[in-house]
């Protein structure tokens, strides 16, 4: 299993490659296209994001003491920030994905170039994801 931070590296790595703004959205809207599809059963208020413009469902699961999420959303864009966030985090202890700090979000020029309620839903499915690992974390204690 990669470490976050070699991930991190790798996403800005790819971003690097395009030339402008427009290159990386429709990259970011491909990762989305190519997200596998979530569960049914997991499309359900119970897993949605609060405070997201768009519908954004979000499941995450411990095996071994790793978080696994699986995620879908009605906006294909959205649907490619949270695979970049998957990416990231899938697969990873739950301390470490607690103390993650995310930083390719910001190398990669995400945040500046995403209207503030594109910003706040990021910003709420970080927040989801690492609700997900202070609960593994806590079972494992």
């Amino acid at each position: 299993m990669k470490s976050m931070q070699v991930i991190e590296q790798e996403i800005v790595e790819d971003f690097n490659l395009f030339e402008g703004w427009e290159e990386k959205y429709q990259y970011i809207i491909e990762l989305g296209q190519k997200l596998p599809a979530l569960d049914a059963r997991y499309k359900t208020d119970a897993y949605k994001i609060k405070g997201c413009q768009s519908s954004v469902w979000l499941h995450g699961e411990e095996k071994e003491g790793r978080l696994y999420f699986s995620a879908d959303s009605d906006s294909t864009f959205v649907k490619g920030e949270i695979a970049l966030l998957m990416q990231v985090l899938s697969g990873q202890l739950a301390e470490d994905i607690l103390n993650s700090r995310l930083d390719f979000i910001d190398a990669i020029g995400l945040r500046q170039h995403i209207a503030v309620t594109r910003a706040n839903g990021l910003a709420s499915m970080i927040k989801q994801m690492k609700t997900y690992a202070l609960a593994a974390a806590n079972i494992q204690k």
